[in-house]
This record gives C-alpha cells, sequence and structure tokens, in this order.
C-alpha cells in the first residue's frame, strides 16, 4: 500500500478499504487505516477539550489558585505538554506548602487587644481591628492586615495603625501568597462551582423566557432551552450542577451555529429584498409617484434594521399608499374616460368614412346618368340628386367636426386632469410627517410620535423626558435680516439639534421658531443635560448669513411625563418651564 503518496488518494483508498473490510467508519477506524495506508505513525490527538473541562473546575478563590489555572490554560491552548507538567507541578508544589498560624495569631492579637499601652485606647484599637476586618476579603490578605496589626501594636505605635496596617500589607502580600497554605481541593470543588438559587433561577429565566423565543424556528433546541431550564433549577448536589454544566456547554455550542445560521439568513434575505427593490426602482422610472415609498425602504435595508426605525416608517407608508390609492382611483377614472372618448372618435371616424364612401358612390352614379341623358329634364333631375347628396354629407361632416371639436376638447380636459393626478401622486409619495421647511415632524407627525413613544414608555414601565424649545429673539432677527433668514436659521437650527441628539430621540417642529424634542429612556436631570449639550453645540456652530456669523441661542423648558399624566400636560409643563427660562435671561434650559 505504500505507492499511495497524495493523501487525496490515500483517503480515497482508506474509504475503499473501509468498504472491502466492512469496517465501522468512525474516526478511530479511519485514522489508524489511514497510518496504515500512508506508512506513518499514529500521534496521539491532544485532548484539549477533556482538559479545559477538567481546568474549569479547579478553584480560583486566592490569586495564586488564579494564577495556576491561568498557566495551565496556557498551556492547553499552545498543546504543550510540557508547559502542562511544569504547571502542575508547581500547582503541587502550592499545595504542599504549610498552613498559616492562625492559632498563634489570634492568640497574639487577644494578648495585644487586652494589654494597656500608652496612646492606643481600647477604643481605638476595636476600630483598627474593625477596619481591618471589612476592608480584607481573601483569607490570606487578612491573615497578612491582622499580622501587620499585631505587630504595629506590640511595638506601641499610637499613629494611624489602619494605614500602617494596608501599607504593610501591601508589602509583604506577596510573601505571605508564597508561604500560606494551599490546601488540597475537596470534591466538591473540583466536581463543580455550587450556584446561588438566586443565579440558579435568573439561568433558568433566561432560557425560559428569552433563548426559547428566539429559538421559535427550531423547536428542538427550544425543547433543549425548556429542558435545561428544568435541570437548573432542580440541580442540588455537586454532581448534578456538573451535569448541568456539561449539558449546557454542548447546548451553547449548537446554539452557536444557530445565532450565525440566522445571521447569514438574515442577511441573504435583506440582499434579496435589496435587489428586488432596485429592480422596481428601474422598471418604474416614469412612475414618480413609487420614487418616494422606494427610496424609504431602500434607505431602510441599507441600514442596520431598528423597531423604533421601522415602526416610524411603517406609519408614514400607509398614510401615503391611502392617499395614492384615493388619487390612483380617480387617476384610472380619467384614463377610462379618455380611452371611451377616444374610441367614440374612432367610431365617428369610421362612420364619417362610411357615408362619404356612400357619397361618392351616388356621385358615380348621377355621372352614369348624365353621360346618358338626352334632354335637359334628366340633367335638372341629376342635379338635384347631387345637391341634395352634397347637402347631406355636409351636413354630416360639420355635424362631426363640431363632435370631434368638442372631444378634443374633452381629451385636452382629460389630459390635465390626469397630469394634475399624477403630480398629487408624486406629491403624496414625497409626503411624509415633516416639516417641508426644516425636515423635522410636523404637527400631526409630533403627536403620533408622542403618542407611540408613551405607549412604549407604559409598556417597558421606562422613562420620557419632553423638552420644548423657542429661538431667542426670533422675530428681531426676522425683522433685521428678512423672512429668508429666519427660515435659514430654522433650518441650521434643526440641523444642529439632529447632529446632537441620539438617534431614538425625535424631533419636531411644534410651531413658528417652537421644537419640541422627545427623549425616551431619558430622566428629568438627564433630559436637561442634553439640551444644554444642544445649546453649546449651537454656539459652537454660527450660522452664517451673507458671510455673516450670527449667533442663535435658545431658550428650553424639560419635563418628564410621570405615570398617570396625559402627554399634553406634560408638553404644557415644558412651555410653562421655557417661559420661565425667558423670563430668566434667556439661553437657558430649566426643568418643569
Amino acid at each position: 500500500m505504500s505507492e499511495f503518496t497524495n493523501p487525496s488518494e490515500i483517503a480515497r483508498e482508506v474509504l475503499r478499504q473501509l468498504a472491502m473490510r466492512r469496517t465501522p467508519p468512525t474516526p478511530d477506524n479511519y485514522l489508524a487505516l489511514y497510518n496504515e495506508i500512508a506508512g506513518t505513525k499514529a500521534v496521539e490527538a491532544f485532548p484539549e477539550k477533556s482538559l479545559k473541562s477538567l481546568i474549569a473546575a479547579l478553584p480560583r478563590a486566592t490569586p495564586e489558585q488564579l494564577k495556576r489555572a491561568r498557566q495551565l490554560e496556557q498551556a492547553v491552548g499552545d498543546k504543550s505538554w510540557d508547559s502542562f507538567k511544569l504547571g502542575l507541578i508547581e500547582l503541587f508544589k502550592t499545595s504542599a506548602a504549610e498552613p498559616p498560624n492562625w492559632s498563634g495569631l489570634i492568640r497574639d492579637l487577644l494578648l495585644q487587644v487586652e494589654r494597656s499601652q500608652a496612646g492606643l485606647t481600647p477604643a481605638k484599637k476595636r476600630e483598627s481591628l474593625e477596619h481591618v476586618l471589612s476592608a480584607s476579603a481573601s483569607p490570606d490578605n487578612l491573615f497578612n492586615r491582622l499580622q501587620s496589626l499585631t505587630r504595629s501594636w506590640s511595638q506601641g505605635v499610637d499613629s494611624d495603625s489602619t494605614a500602617l496596617v494596608d501599607a504593610a500589607a501591601e508589602e509583604t502580600a506577596p510573601v505571605v501568597e508564597q508561604a500560606v497554605v494551599r490546601r488540597e481541593p475537596t470534591s466538591i470543588e473540583t466536581d463543580a462551582v455550587p450556584l446561588g438559587s438566586e443565579l440558579q433561577d435568573l439561568i433558568a429565566q433566561l432560557l425560559e423566557n428569552t433563548i426559547h423565543i428566539l429559538l421559535v424556528d427550531t423547536p428542538e433546541l427550544a425543547a433543549e432551552a425548556e429542558a435545561l431550564a428544568q435541570e437548573v433549577r432542580a440541580a442540588r448536589k455537586p454532581e448534578e450542577i456538573s451535569a448541568f454544566m456539561a449539558h449546557m456547554k454542548k447546548f451553547t455550542y449548537r446554539l452557536q451555529f444557530v445565532a450565525e445560521d440566522q445571521a447569514e439568513l438574515k442577511g441573504a434575505l435583506l440582499h434579496l429584498l435589496n435587489l428586488i427593490i432596485q429592480n422596481i426602482n428601474e422598471l418604474v422610472l416614469d412612475d414618480n409617484w413609487l420614487q418616494g415609498q422606494i427610496s424609504v425602504v431602500l434607505d431602510i435595508v441599507s441600514q442596520p434594521l431598528n423597531l423604533r426605525r421601522l415602526d416610524d416608517v411603517e406609519r408614514r407608508l400607509k398614510e401615503v399608499i391611502y392617499k395614492q390609492g384615493n388619487l390612483k382611483k380617480s387617476l384610472n377614472d380619467a384614463r377610462d374616460k379618455m380611452k371611451s372618448m377616444l374610441a367614440t372618435f374612432v367610431d365617428r371616424l369610421a362612420a364619417f368614412s362610411e357615408s362619404t364612401g356612400g357619397y361618392h358612390d351616388k356621385i358615380e352614379r348621377c355621372a352614369e346618368k348624365i353621360s346618358r341623358a338626352t334632354d335637359i329634364t334628366e340633367l335638372s333631375d341629376v342635379l338635384d340628386e347631387v345637391m341634395r347628396e352634397t347637402r347631406v354629407i355636409q351636413l354630416d361632416a360639420q355635424r362631426s367636426r363640431d363632435e370631434l371639436r368638442e372631444m378634443r376638447q374633452r381629451v385636452d380636459e382629460a389630459e390635465h386632469e390626469v397630469n394634475r393626478l399624477q403630480q398629487e401622486l408624486t406629491q403624496a409619495s414625497e409626503m411624509v410627517r415633516h416639516d417641508p421647511l426644516t425636515g423635522a415632524l410636523n404637527r400631526k407627525g409630533m403627536d403620533e410620535a408622542l403618542e407611540r413613544e408613551v405607549a412604549r414608555a407604559l409598556r417597558h414601565e421606562g422613562m420620557l423626558s419632553i423638552a420644548l424649545l423657542d429661538i431667542d429673539n426670533f422675530k428681531k432677527l426676522n425683522d433685521s435680516l428678512g423672512h429668508d433668514a429666519g427660515d435659514a436659521a430654522l433650518v441650521h437650527l434643526a440641523r444642529v439639534v439632529r447632529e446632537t441628539i441620539r438617534p431614538q430621540d425625535t424631533l419636531a417642529r411644534y410651531g413658528g421658531e417652537e421644537f419640541v424634542i422627545l427623549l425616551p429612556d431619558t430622566a428629568l436631570d438627564d433630559g436637561v443635560k442634553a439640551m444644554t449639550r444642544v445649546q453649546r453645540e449651537l454656539t459652537k456652530k454660527f450660522f452664517l448669513h451673507r458671510n455673516e456669523k450670527i449667533l442663535i441661542t435658545f431658550s428650553c423648558g424639560v419635563a418628564e411625563l410621570t405615570p398617570d399624566e396625559q402627554p399634553a400636560d406634560a408638553v404644557k409643563r415644558a412651555d410653562s418651564a421655557m417661559y420661565l427660562a425667558k423670563r430668566a435671561g434667556k439661553n437657558r434650559v430649566v426643568a418643569a
């Protein structure tokens, strides 16, 4: 079998030999046969997973234990048996050290407490001892600090004992760590770390209420999450906790693949949706009334998905679609009328052609009669017939001309109506709940946003602050620089506010030079800080009018919505606080 040198050829031969020998295709059988065919020596795989599980069960209560555990983890990560061997040797060396002499320390400490010393009263000693006990979390650190405290009392130190103890503890801590005994881990510590009942309940709730919902498309994993929740609640003994941890690791490993699959699926669906929208956009270039919706959806797809943003776009699209539906019906009616008029025109033209054809036939017959006439009487009769037919065709032509003129007028009117409706459709497509000047939400859009944010705050028991600001001296600015400058100032303010507030905050034009900002999940103090930050940004970014820098300021009131308060009342409180800021000197933020 030594003629096989290429790994792919060896792999094929291994599969063929397994089939011929009727050997189960297990990993061990495959590896053994592969080495046999390739003529190589079997190398035992490094048991990384088992060693990691073993190291995870080691105690880490002290700095020394944590250090040795990390040393072993590094050795396993490097897949180095030599490093792992050194780590185990160091671990057993520290375990063999002598334990600290607690009995001797406590005896010396009691002697020093009962001993009378100048400058060290019993109250002061008790205070120093309480400080050491409360500030020492680990046994090693406590032993070191108590030893330093006993030494300072024996030397009759009457200065700040606690400071001396802390300093001495820091200097001698490394020595104590080396000298302190490391007791041999018990079976409980090596098998599993006991979980608190609160932590167990929290893990169970996480599995039942969160992970279970996320796994709605994978019933098998959802059922496993339910089973793990019941297992962690029932776990009391160390071996039960150890078994749960093993099951949880396997579940986490599988859950990682599910999360990756869902992320890839989401990305693929978004990419597919983007392609479809772009294709629709190219197919409806002439229908400008669809451009607004397409641009909004494209904007949504191109950015990370956000529930708040999706709700906002859904609301805007619903209104646009409703209005466009009514306009589209009127547009279809106008087009049907135009088609009907064109059909009537074609019918009239065909009838006129028939009457003209009959007229030509009659004229030909009259010409034949004239050629056969022998006296003037016959010619007179023929001429009378010609005149009569001519008058008939003349009347038909005049009537057709009048009808065509009227029809043309009606077609022109229908065409104007179609153009008007198409323009309204385009305007409706571009219509969002925004102020056309500043791009902020208009009053109606603000009402809907406020209603939505209030409902969300009540549902999640969150906070909602409402800020109402008014530009200072806006009338003076309008009078001195003109209304165009005033409009530009409003646009400048809205842009600065939008750049400063958070993405989840909402800016709306309340009326004139007043703006409302909705601040979800924001307490009153934080709302005041946020608006103060906007004021600072506005002073940094000057408003330019004809190359002249103009400082714009605003006065603002902030109110936090209370649970039983109507949104309109909160807006009124913010408005009242804003007027207080005006009276206090302007360019201020006042809490309601």
